[in-house]
């Protein structure tokens, strides 16, 4: 359970890192600058904790499609950025893969 927890810990913390990338205006804004360094410092180092329990392709798959779909959510809610249906459903079949490798696949540990 609390590889769950820290992997879940890396996404929030990659999804703020991205979030001040944006913010950064090209590097050019210090205070993002610095978000985004600690933030992808510590989504880096939890991942790392993570991958001693469950294998690298997972943990990825799981970080990065959850990250993207988090990251989608939060640049239609707080940037104004659109999602046509294309993207919904893309980012739907994302959230369907993750599941589907967290209930059925023997390579996750439960």
């Amino acid at each position: 359970m609390i590889t769950y927890v820290l992997l879940f810990l890396a996404v929030v913390a990659e999804v703020i890192a991205t979030s001040a990338l944006k913010a950064s205006d090209s590097f050019t804004r210090i205070g993002p600058v610095i978000i985004l360094v600690l933030g992808y410092g510590i989504s880096f180092y939890l991942l790392s904790i993570v991958m001693q329990s469950m294998p690298t392709g997972v943990t990825y798959a799981i970080w990065s499609g959850l990250g993207v779909v988090l990251i989608s959510l939060f640049a239609y809610f707080f940037n104004g950025e659109k999602l046509d249906m294309a993207a919904c459903l893309g980012l739907f079949f994302i959230v369907l893969g993750v599941a589907i490798i967290n209930i059925f696949s023997k390579t996750v540990s439960h």
